[in-house]
């Protein structure tokens, strides 16, 4: 057993679960943490250590996601609910290190990297619609910012100019058409999510944060959804950075890290489906006035997201998890063609919102 899959096993014991005949198996896929699926008396739990580089107080991320999750319960909205530590609380740090927390697994379900048809698009769209509509009346207690300016694209892109300006020569200089590409759409998008906050203060909501359809639950035989998942960064924010994420995952056939950006682009079918799946869900929560944002904050989040991933590259990948050498910069030159193919059809894209 390696040393992880130790780590593991050991803080698969401080969860109270069955404790005999625990197997513990890597589980693969996810950006931020390290996830094992833990088998115990037949039953299985997903069991993740936190990044802490990412999430320095993980405390604080469990306690919104028991918040959250209670809630949605209550209103008998189906979710994944923690599985609390014997010593108390929701995370166990083992002796190996690291904070770990412990959830539900529900048999026969999947997670899609895209949407593989319209449909599927329109479906993750209305759970998150639903989502935040169920979250609408959620009356405390109060959730921490556990990322504060998570969607300051402003800073983001500030420090995205410190990551070029201090990056590996050779770096800069592989990267240098996305970077050019980006700034083309910098004056646009840069300050949209501060201009939308300013314009109506009341927009804030409780929103999810990394509304990707990665982090919608489906079942694997009816192509049903079971329930949003990923709550870490679920704060007080704006509904539009979840509409804005919805776009981003699912208006392309592509892969987030296709490495051919000519193969990425937005198809109106798939862009259609995504706004009527989310207004469905969230239903008269969304008014005439921020309806009209909703195609800019689509732009702004594929913006955001690009400049995320090409900063992560010149710093020489220390965020995001890699498979391949040039992984992120694969993943920020496919945000870009994401990005010019939205702002190409920005016009009928606004119809259809309107």
């Amino acid at each position: 057993m390696g040393v992880a899959a130790s780590a593991a096993a050991e803080a698969a014991g401080q969860f109270a679960i069955d404790a005999r005949g625990v197997e513990v198996q890597p589980h693969p896929g996810g950006h931020i943490h390290e996830a094992f699926l833990v088998t115990a008396d037949r039953r299985r739990f997903m069991l993740q250590r936190m990044n802490a580089r990412v999430f320095p107080r993980p405390e604080l991320v469990v306690a919104n996601i028991a918040a959250v999750t209670e809630h949605l319960t209550r209103k008998g909205t189906r979710t994944l609910r923690l599985v609390p530590a014997r010593a108390g609380g929701w995370l166990a740090r083992p002796a190996a290190g690291g904070a770990w927390r412990m959830s539900e697994f529900i048999e026969g379900s999947v997670t899609l990297e895209t949407a593989r048809d319209a449909l599927e698009a329109e479906r993750a769209a209305a759970a998150i619609g639903e989502f935040q509509r169920a979250l609408a009346d959620y009356a405390g207690p109060t959730l921490h910012l556990t990322l504060p300016g998570f969607h300051d694209t402003a800073r983001r892109v500030a420090a995205l100019d410190r990551a070029a300006e201090a990056a590996e020569p050779s770096r800069v200089s592989t990267a240098r058409d996305v970077l050019e590409g980006l700034r083309r759409h910098r004056t646009a998008l840069a300050d949209f999510f501060a201009r939308a906050r300013a314009e109506d203060p009341a927009r804030e909501r409780i929103a999810h944060h990394d509304a990707k359809i990665a982090n919608v639950l489906f079942d694997a035989r009816t192509k049903a959804v079971l329930c949003v998942i990923d709550l870490d960064t679920v704060m007080p924010g704006l509904s539009l950075y979840d509409f804005g994420d919805l776009v981003r995952s699912m208006v392309s056939p592509a892969a987030e890290d296709e490495p051919d950006p000519s193969r990425v682009h937005a198809e109106a079918e798939r862009y259609a489906a995504i706004v009527r799946g989310y207004l469905a869900g969230t239903g008269a929560m969304i008014g005439d006035a921020e309806r009209r944002l909703l195609p800019g904050a689509a732009e702004a989040m594929v913006f955001e997201q690009g400049v995320r991933f090409l900063t992560d590259y010149l710093e020489g990948d220390r965020y995001y998890r890699i498979a391949r050498p040039e992984h992120n910069l694969e993943r920020a030159r496919a945000q870009l063609a994401l990005l010019d193919s939205l702002a190409a059809q920005g016009a009928e894209f606004r119809r259809m919102v309107r």
